[in-house]
């Protein structure tokens, strides 16, 4: 790992549990919160997301002034450095605002389009995992690996969807993935359920429509515990438009990606 992402995962660990800490405190005081719609009824935010982000946002900038920085919140600030920081302060935030633990803070570092650093924090279950290239994936210390023996039949996978996707679709993938005798598992997070591939807790995990923010440092995680992913432009403007994700242990890549249709 050279000089520049190991500064920069330090900083990224650091702000992901400040950020966590700080969602979690909104959290336990929900009932307090104004929730707004976003882009339908499903798509909420609230202030928790705002400060969360601000707080990430804020400590980015004093260390790294040159690094770029998309957050689902505020946008897009371009940067000189050639280091991007792309952040959902609240993964999961329906969950959230419904009392569910499933949410996390997600940020991931990306360098030349790709996903150099990868953490995610779930506060509720006091877990984070942290990846950078080239050094392996951890959740709190203890090193991940994917099970290659693990398939679409003996394991369960995630998948995702949301108003971008036809509702014929999901009951497709649904379908698909009960008629080769697997499972099937979803639980509001995608950033979360990415996790859980590189913790094997998911044999994978797909979405077929999905933003940046919800998904790189899942893509770091993923990939340095050994398993593979759908490639992810995140480069330009294409860093702002929404894609197929597909992350997967090597024994259920051949029968997810036939599912997913890639």
């Amino acid at each position: 790992m050279n000089e520049q992402i190991s500064r920069r995962l330090a900083l990224a660990e650091r702000v992901a549990r400040e950020a966590g800490a700080k969602a979690l405190d909104y959290f336990n005081r929900r009932e307090s919160l104004v929730i707004e719609t976003k882009r339908d009824a499903q798509d909420v935010v609230s202030i928790a997301d705002r400060e969360v982000e601000l707080l990430i946002r804020g400590q980015i900038a004093q260390a790294f002034p040159d690094d770029g920085f998309l957050g689902e919140e505020f946008g897009l600030q371009p940067g000189d450095s050639g280091y991007h920081w792309v952040v959902d302060p609240i993964d999961g935030t329906s969950p959230f605002v419904n009392g569910m633990p499933n949410w996390c803070v997600s940020i991931a570092v990306i360098y030349q389009g790709e996903p150099v650093i990868g953490v995610i924090m779930a506060p509720c279950q006091q877990e984070c995992f942290i990846a950078a290239q080239g050094a392996g994936a951890t959740l709190n210390g203890k090193a991940l690996h994917v099970d290659p023996a693990r398939t679409l039949q003996n394991h369960i996978t995630g998948f995702g969807a949301n108003s971008y996707v036809a509702p014929e679709r999901v009951g497709e993938i649904a379908a698909e993935i009960t008629a080769v005798g697997g499972n099937f598992f979803r639980n509001g997070s995608g950033a979360m359920m990415l996790a859980w591939v590189a913790a094997g807790r998911l044999v994978g995990y797909y979405e077929p429509y999905m933003h940046a923010w919800d998904c790189l440092a899942g893509y770091c995680l993923v990939n340095e515990a050994g398993g593979w992913t759908h490639p992810f432009n995140a480069q330009g403007e294409q860093l702002l438009r929404g894609a197929p994700v597909l992350a997967v242990a090597p024994g259920a890549k051949d029968g997810l990606m036939r599912i997913a249709r890639l």
